[in-house]
C-alpha cells in the first residue's frame, strides 16, 4: 500500500520524510510532494488526484492553518478533493509547522544545543497549537533557525508519541487510521 502526502511546503516534506517511517506500518510506502505554498497546493490537488493512475493509493493533504478558521479550511479542502472522486484525509497544522516543533521542545533543545527549561511550564509552550505565531517564537529563542535546515535538525530528534501538539497527534492518528482500515 502507498500513501501520497500533498504538502504545503518543503519543510513539511523534510519533517515527514523523517517521521513517517515511525508512523506508518513497515509494509507501507509513502511519497511526500511539497508545494510552493497554499495557492500552489490548492491548485495542484485536483490535478494530481485526477491524474494519479496507480491503484490502492491513499492521499493525505497537509495544510497550515495560519489565521484561517480550521474547520472551514478543512471543509474547503475536502470539497476540492470531492470534485476528483478520490477519498482524502485532510489534516490542518495548527497554526503552522513550528507548532509541531514546540510540541517536542526537547527536540528543539537537542537540535540547537540550548536549554529551554524555563519555557516548559509556560502555558503557550504546554499547548503549542494555541501559539499565535510559533515561527516568530522559534526565531526569538533560536535566532539562527532557518526553515529547511531547521526542519532537518529538529525532526531528527522529534518523538512521535510524546509530542504535545494536538494537531500533530490528530495527524498521526489519522494517518494510522487509514492504514488500519486496509488491514480489516
Amino acid at each position: 500500500m502507498k500513501i501520497v502526502f500533498l504538502l504545503e511546503e518543503r519543510s513539511m516534506k523534510v519533517v515527514l520524510d523523517k517521521l513517517l517511517p515511525e508512523i506508518l506500518p513497515a509494509d507501507y510506502q509513502f511519497v511526500t510532494i511539497p508545494h510552493e505554498g497554499k495557492n500552489d497546493l490548492r491548485k495542484s490537488i485536483p490535478i494530481k488526484l485526477k491524474a494519479w493512475n496507480e491503484p490502492d493509493v491513499k492521499f493525505v493533504i497537509l495544510h497550515d492553518q495560519d489565521a484561517a478558521d480550521c474547520i472551514q479550511l478543512k471543509n474547503d479542502l475536502l470539497k476540492v478533493c470531492e470534485t476528483t472522486g478520490r477519498d482524502c484525509l485532510v489534516r490542518i497544522v495548527c497554526h503552522e509547522l513550528e507548532s509541531w516543533y514546540w510540541g517536542d521542545i526537547n527536540a528543539i533543545e537537542q537540535a540547537y544545543g540550548v536549554n529551554l527549561d524555563k519555557l516548559k511550564s509556560k502555558r503557550k509552550f504546554i499547548n503549542p497549537d494555541d501559539m499565535v505565531d510559533p515561527k516568530k517564537e522559534l526565531k526569538k529563542y533560536i535566532p539562527d533557525h532557518q526553515q529547511i535546515s531547521g526542519a532537518k535538525k529538529i525532526s531528527q530528534y522529534m518523538h512521535v508519541m510524546s509530542n504535545r501538539s494536538k494537531s500533530f497527534q490528530v495527524f498521526v492518528s489519522g494517518v494510522r487510521g487509514i492504514c488500519n482500515t486496509d488491514k480489516g
